[in-house]
């Protein structure tokens, strides 16, 4: 490979030779009389604006949000265990309660005794309870089973599970209706501590051998399994003889413990004990099949709770048919039998000794009591669990769920000491909250003191000690940002009963490590233990995310180059700042990655006298990039100019940014390579996917990893993006690895109605439809301007390849073409992927600011859109049984949105129609007339005359509609305030605007969204009736509608476009007015008229010049040449010539006035012109003889800076020759043996228009006329709507009667139409679009760091997540360059600011190269010591305790660097290098350049690299031939 081989390139090397060396500056040395400065500033567009006050106001949000959930996972657990207790309180036989005494007589005292109705109800609620959320996981199973694929389990692992959780449920029945009955609440809440002995057990048997600190944690695991093993005996020997059913509390609390023996085992080669792996792999496939398991296990659960409560009353010897006939007495009335008692001791309670009086009396009992509770036990246990995983979700597991799980048990009997003593000290202190006859088993003392040496408190904390051991896990979780629940807990749900310990015995202790099992993935043992070898052979690259950033160019301007060019830049700002913490802090950044730019510009040529060169767009581009890399740094900046290389598809430019990433401009020739967007699409896949993954000389294991790590960002030549955008999208694709693409909220921007209108369209847009597909299943299309897409994906079969299909057929051009990232998606929704929709990334783009542009964009848009998904579902049956996020519902759902599409131009109509009777006081049939007349109009014109016409008569028509809509309006309100708000119209608008505005509230951000809705709704008919029948009237047209501009043609085009316009003129039938512009022989400039040539008559004429004439002409031409040539040498010989020579013309300006003045801008402009065109004509003889692969016309270009040359590797022009002569051929439409094919390709096109115009027209024609005959017929076909009927009082004065009637208003046809359409989706809409916002919230949260409590803790011990933020943010203030602009002197006022060139040392330019910058920064710091240390904290705002640790961070991370050399260069004199070969090729092209400032990884310092080798990264983005030796 010719030219500079950027293999080669190292991070110190920036210098380079020539008149480039201004391109390593941020600014050229100037002259002491140029010192006068324009400063950059940077401007706030839409992606940066108001960013510190967001990142402030999500902070806030966060910690608001931890207290509120820790408050809310507290309360709820402590509710839940408060009610369960209430509960099993009731279930004793014969218990009596203390029963307040007021109105009751004196001072005697009272006891309420429970009958058995009332047992039978307090039985059945906890039966529900414990069933409600096993039937919640039924649910979850059935809809994972039929609507998604998932594995079956073999019979001994289905066996496993089913026993296991057979023990749990007969424990769950033992303890809540044997054990707890006979315990006062007090011992009954202590013994829910000891319910971890088998997870304790396995613990010990799991604990790695070779883990660090092992004997310790040994030792700490076998005492809190001990103490687990004492809650065995401790209340059977101290109460087991009074009640012998407490000796089965061994039993019951092993069994209930085996409901979490699948967390605790734990995926370790090197454990202790033998049976631990194969349980371990049984864990695995559990994992698997885990749906399919509990599709059956939660029914089994429910049924064998329920037939052990039947057996338990049998051996209670109880009569198990009241638990069935006095049930619809224990809801329902019956009676409490409340006696008197007498105490015989003062000082004892009241029921110990009390003798029973035979005085008694019965009241009625509050059956309902126990729906109450058992609705706040359900309600409370199930918020407990949502909010306990949006803690794990959001990163704040530690205080958010870890504490309040641990301190359910400490809080509640506190609560329990107290209200027990309450109701001990005054019976009647519950008396308006609780029913007098229900209450605690209350423990017999109720002081703290009697608390802890009576009830044994002691050894309760030893249970609470040894249980927060063993879920020990759940205070440094392992999870990942917005983890799936199944990679959160191990079972579905939880256990209502025990939510506390179910919710910590239930979360995962290492969730990171946790694979998703494929259904297909374990079909044997040897299979497993391939896969684990493959997987090991990965190096830590081969992890790294790779993010391609693809944009797409054609004829953008330059402030949309611009934008998408400050964003490039601020993408490799973050990308630089991550990769030096990371090299010299030794950081561990999971957001880490290598980042790359692809601009693919269509049409980037054209021909000039008969050579190719490219376009003023790609000039433009050139142009720009130095303005985009001021504004985003801040100070100016001259990048390097782009490398050039010749393709075989046109060209390439290459510029390395301050950063150290790479731009790479890929140049389309439209001669040689097919143009469009959908072929740049396929040609960056095909080049990034294909050629510099599939070609690497690599395993296929190691491929399939660098797929499943790289995402390709699609993106526009406009769009406006921050870094934290991406990384949102990114943050999706890692947590769900069958997420295909992901897509976030577009902005458009530019001015005018047109984009006020799209605004709130956009809006609506996410906000409601998206939102709803994110939800109830998949986007169906992931825009091109801003998504992301996964390699892997994409390289499924079907779906790249597919993409790449040439259209063929009419409606290929309509499907493929016209929306060809709808279509994509498609693709990707058939293969069973998902596409999501990401809120909280945020991009702009420029849209269409003129009404004929927007017309144009939606007239590609909307056939393309119901194309494809027509195509989806006319193809849903596979498509459901591929795709596990798309089920039947959401095929209905689409169903309806398409029916809605189709029938939306009707239902318009009919809507105008009635909205004009309404506010013009006219009838039905007038306002038909008045609605159809233009409507028709405009369908005759679609489909008569030209695109410029229609687009005409719709901006007159939309004027019309606009006036209309707003009488409309005014009608509206008429019609509110004569009918009421409650009347269906009005009901329906008040509930649309209200729909929009909760909408906007929960985008607090987008609230400038709302105003725009008053040009949304007076353009309503134009959108939603004129836009469909011009998209549909011009299905025909395929052309791109916007940003189009004339197409430059040759010389020999222009001939044969004038000589066709003759023809056509002379066939025409009024030929005889056409021929103005016909020249005789020897005339020039005639006009003349003929008349079937029967007469002539010229006008106007004047003769040709001669020959000789022209001939002289000729001579002098060539004269003046040669003369400029000559004055040009002169010039170039002797300046002082060309000085007189100006001398010479200022005297010739006193004789001539009215000769520019060699000082003005005319003058120079013109001389440079002239200069310039000798110059040409110097160069252009003799013509050099020119190859395009090697010196073509344009790389010569001054317009294109003075960059280096360089070629491609053989192996990637291959690929490109290969890839163009299979999928991207150029058509040439326009060649003589094309004209057949396209001449058919307009035939089926318009047969296509034709036959969607007349089904559209009949289908809305049908639809409004059978809606419009029944409104003719509303007096009789109406439903009578219940809501603001009035009421009419008549009084009859013969019989003095007064009658009261009331007048229904009526729901007539249209309004019915307007309920079912529109009605049903906005409803679906709204609450999908609440779903997803706290999805949202969650996201934005997850993503947000705030450490609470890092002042009372040292350095070391900081959040790891804060600090690796915190570096990251140092490290992208420290490689940035000073901006020009002081801020601080600009607020000064001017009598006070100090001037730049004033001041006595200006700054020398400091170096483009962020690295630099980074370097020389951090040295001045670490070279001051102390005082470098108190500068850094105050110059970033640091305590000064995190500014040392950063410094200790970066000392201890450059020695480990150096001693890591120092081992290399050891391992020089020892170290045999065999010769290495690919299996595949003998050159191998390493396809890309390396990333010069990414140093590798700490782990492949010195290992199996030669020591000559500097260390570089192995993650290759461009093109090096790399010959292995």
């Amino acid at each position: 490979m010719n030219g500079v081989n950027p293999m080669e390139s190292t991070e110190d090397d920036s210098s380079y030779d020539g008149d480039e060396e201004v391109g390593q500056r941020t600014q050229q040395e100037r002259k002491p009389w140029d010192v006068f400065r324009d400063p950059p500033i940077r401007e706030s567009s839409g992606s940066v604006s108001d960013k510190r006050a967001l990142v402030t106001l999500t902070k806030l949000v966060k910690v608001l949000a931890i207290i509120f959930t820790t408050v809310v996972v507290l309360g709820s657990a402590v509710l839940v265990k408060g009610t369960v207790l209430f509960m099993t309180s009731q279930l004793r036989k014969g218990k009596q309660t203390v029963y307040c005494n007021k109105g009751l007589g004196g001072e005697k005292q009272f006891a309420a005794e429970l009958p058995e109705e009332e047992r039978v109800a307090w039985m059945w609620c906890i039966l529900i309870a414990y069933a409600v959320p096993e039937l919640g996981t039924f649910i979850r199973a059935s809809r994972m089973c039929f609507f998604k694929t998932v594995a079956k389990p073999s019979l001994p692992e289905f066996l496993i599970a089913f026993f296991m959780e057979t023990f749990h449920t007969i424990g769950m029945a033992l303890l809540f209706f044997v054990i707890l009955p006979n315990l006062d609440v007090l011992k009954g809440v202590m013994l829910t501590n000891c319910f971890c002995f088998i997870p304790g057990v396995l613990a010990i048997a799991s604990r790695n051998m070779n883990e660090p600190g092992r004997p310790i944690k040994l030792v700490a695991d076998v005492a809190a399994t001990a103490i687990q093993a004492t809650g065995f005996v401790v209340w059977p020997m101290l109460e087991g003889s009074e009640k012998l059913q407490l000796w089965l509390i061994p039993v019951t609390t092993i069994f209930i413990s085996c409901g979490w023996w699948e967390n605790y085992i734990s995926a370790t080669e090197n454990a202790p004990l033998g049976f631990v792996k194969p349980l371990h792999q049984i864990m695995k496939r559990l994992s698997a099949t885990r749906y399919y398991n509990y599709l059956f296990i939660s029914c089994w659960k429910i049924l064998c709770f329920f037939v052990s409560i039947l057996v338990i009353l049998a051996l209670q010897n109880e009569n198990v048919n009241n638990f069935f006939s006095l049930l619809p007495t224990a809801f329902g009335p019956h009676k409490i039998t409340v006696i008197e008692v007498i105490s015989s001791d003062a000082g004892t309670s009241v029921l110990d000794e009390a003798l029973t009086t035979p005085e008694k009396f019965e009241m009625d009992a509050y059956y309902y009591a126990s729906v109450f509770v058992l609705i706040i036990q359900i309600c409370a246990a199930y918020i407990c669990y949502i909010f306990g995983k949006f803690a794990c979700k959001i990163m704040i597991q530690p205080i958010a769920f870890a504490f309040p799980v641990n301190m359910t048990v400490p809080l509640s009997i506190s609560l329990l000491i107290v209200m027990c003593g309450l109701k001990n000290t005054d019976p009647c202190t519950y008396q308006n909250i609780i029913p007098d006859y229900l209450f605690f088993d209350a423990p017999s003392s109720y002081t703290v003191g009697d608390f802890l040496g009576t009830q044994h408190a002691w050894i309760w904390l030893l249970w609470l000690f040894s249980q927060t051991w063993i879920t020990i896990h759940l205070w440094s979780p392992q999870c990942k940002r917005l983890s799936p629940t199944d990679r959160l807990f191990v079972t579905p749900l939880y256990n209502s009963l025990l939510i506390d310990q179910s919710l910590a015995l239930n979360r995962r202790r290492d969730d990171t490590n946790m694979e998703v099992i494929e259904p297909d993935m374990f079909p044997d043992d040897e299979l497993d233990d391939a896969h684990i070898a493959e997987k090991d052979m990965l190096g830590p690259s081969d992890e790294v995310t790779r993010i391609y950033a693809c944009a797409t160019m054609w004829h953008e301007t330059r402030d949309e180059m611009l934008e998408m060019l400050k964003s490039v830049f601020r993408m490799d700002i973050d990308q630089s700042a991550r990769r030096l913490a990371r090299k010299y802090f030794g950081i561990n950044d999971p957001d880490y990655y290598e980042f790359e730019t692809h601009i693919l510009f269509d049409d980037a040529f054209e021909t000039t006298d008969g050579d190719r060169v490219v376009n003023s767009y790609v000039k433009l581009l050139v142009s720009v990039i130095d303005e985009a890399a001021t504004l985003v740094h801040g100070t100016t900046i001259r990048l390097r100019p782009p490398v050039k290389y010749p393709t075989p598809y046109g060209g390439r430019l290459v510029w390395t940014l301050p950063g150290k990433t790479k731009i790479y401009c890929h140049l389309k020739d439209g001669d040689k390579i097919r143009t469009r967007k959908r072929w740049s699409q396929v040609m960056y896949m095909y080049y990034l996917l294909g050629h510099r993954l599939m070609e690497k000389p690599i395993s296929v294991h190691q491929k399939e990893a660098i797929a499943r790590n790289t995402y390709l960002l699609a993106m526009d030549g406009d769009i406006d993006f921050q870094p934290e955008a991406v990384l949102l999208l990114v943050d999706l694709m890692k947590k769900d690895p069958n997420l295909g693409a992901a897509c976030g909220r577009i902005h458009p921007i530019g001015s005018g109605p047109m984009q006020w209108y799209q605004v709130f369209e956009y809006a609506i847009g996410h906000w409601l439809q998206k939102a709803t597909e994110h939800i109830i299943g998949c986007v169906l299309c992931s825009p091109g301007a801003f998504s992301l897409f996964r390699a892997k994906a994409l390289m499924d079969d079907s779906v790249m390849n597919k993409y790449a299909f040439r259209s063929c057929e009419a409606r290929h051009y309509v499907q493929f073409d016209q929306g060809e990232d709808r279509w994509l998606c498609t693709l990707l929704l058939q293969r069973g992927y998902r596409v999501e929709y990401a809120a909280a990334s945020d991009s702009y783009t420029h849209c269409p600011e003129g009404f004929n542009e927007f017309f144009n964009q939606r007239r590609r848009w909307i056939p393309s859109t119901t194309a494809n998904i027509l195509d989806l579902l006319m193809d849903s049956k596979r498509t459901i049984k591929a795709n596990d996020n798309i089920s039947l519902p959401y095929i209905m759902y689409q169903i309806l949105l398409m029916g809605g599409t189709v029938l939306g131009p009707g239902t318009i109509f009919l809507m105008l129609t009635g909205a004009c009777v309404t506010a013009f006081r006219i009838d039905n049939w007038t306002s038909f007339l008045y609605n159809v007349t233009p409507i028709l109009l405009f369908m005759l014109v679609c489909y008569t005359c030209k695109s410029d016409i229609q687009l005409t008569v719709a901006m007159i028509i939309t004027v019309g509609y606009s006036l209309v809509m707003m009488a409309v309006l005014v009608g509206l309100i008429l019609q509110i305030q004569e009918d009421g708000i409650l009347a269906p119209s009005s009901l329906f608008l008040v509930l649309c605007a209200a729909e929009f505005l909760i909408a906007a509230i929960f985008h607090p951000k987008e609230m400038y969204c709302l105003p725009p809705i008053v040009v949304y709704y007076i353009t309503i008919p134009s959108m939603y009736l004129l836009l469909i029948i011009y998209s549909v009237f011009n299905l025909n047209n395929i052309s791109w509608g916007t940003r189009e501009s004339p197409k430059v043609q040759t010389q020999q085009e222009q001939a044969v476009a004038i000589e066709t316009k003759k023809k056509d003129k002379k066939k025409g039938m009024f030929s005889f007015l056409t021929k103005f512009t016909d020249k005789t022989k020897s005339n020039k400039g005639s006009i003349e008229f003929s008349l079937a040539n029967l007469f002539k008559c010229m006008c106007c004429t004047y003769p040709k010049p001669s020959e000789e004439a022209e001939r002289l002409l000729m001579i002098s031409g060539s004269l003046e040449a040669i003369g400029k040539r000559l004055e040009t040498l002169e010039r170039i010989l002797d300046p002082s010539s060309h000085l007189n020579g100006r001398l010479r013309v200022r005297q010739n300006m006193r004789e001539n006035p009215l000769m520019p003045h060699p000082e003005l801008p005319e003058f120079d402009q013109e001389s440079k012109k002239n200069s310039d065109d000798d110059n040409e004509s110097v160069t252009s003889e003799p013509k050099e003889d020119r190859i395009d692969d090697v010196n073509p016309f344009w790389i010569e270009d001054r317009k294109l800076k003075k960059g280096e040359i360089d070629y491609l590797s053989k192996t990637e022009k291959v690929f490109w020759t290969d890839l163009i002569a299979a999928y991207l051929y150029p058509l040439f439409e326009d060649r003589e043996e094309n004209k057949e094919e396209k001449a058919r390709i307009t035939k089926d096109l318009k047969a296509l228009r034709d036959t969607s115009v007349f089904a559209f027209f009949m289908i809305n024609a049908l639809f409004v006329l059978v809606v419009f005959l029944l409104q003719q017929n509303k007096e009789t076909i109406y439903i009578q709507w219940p809501l603001g009927a009035k009421a009419n009082i008549t009084f009859v004065e013969d019989n003095n009667e007064a009658r009261v009637t009331k007048e229904y208003l009526e729901l007539e046809p249209i309004g019915l139409v307007f309920a079912l359409f529109f009605g049903v989706v906005l409803i679906i809409q709204f609450f999908a679009m609440m779903f997803h916002r706290l999805g949202t919230l969650s996201h934005i949260l997850a993503s947000t760091n705030v450490n609470l409590f890092s002042c009372g803790k040292d350095n070391d011990q900081e959040d790891e997540e804060a600090l690796r933020k915190e570096i990251i943010a140092v490290v992208s203030h420290m490689q940035q360059m000073p901006p020009e602009a002081d801020e601080e002197q600009d607020k000064r006022k001017p009598s006070q600011r100090k001037l730049t060139c004033l001041m006595p040392s200006p700054q020398a330019p400091k170096s483009v190269n962020l690295a630099d910058n980074f370097k020389v920064s951090i040295q001045q710091f670490m070279n001051d010591g102390e005082r470098g240390i108190d500068h850094f904290s105050h110059r970033y705002s640091l305590r000064k305790r995190t500014a040392s640790h950063l410094m200790n961070m970066h000392r201890r991370t450059t020695i480990e660097r150096r001693n890591s050399k120092a081992l290399a260069g050891n391992n020089k004199m020892s170290t045999t290098y065999p010769h290495l070969t690919s299996p595949a090729h003998t050159e191998i092209a390493n396809e890309g350049h390396v990333n010069a400032g990414f140093d590798g990884f700490s782990e492949d310092v010195g290992i199996n690299r030669r020591p000559s080798q500097k260390r570089k990264s192995i993650v290759t983005f461009a093109d090096t031939d790399v010959k292995y030796s």
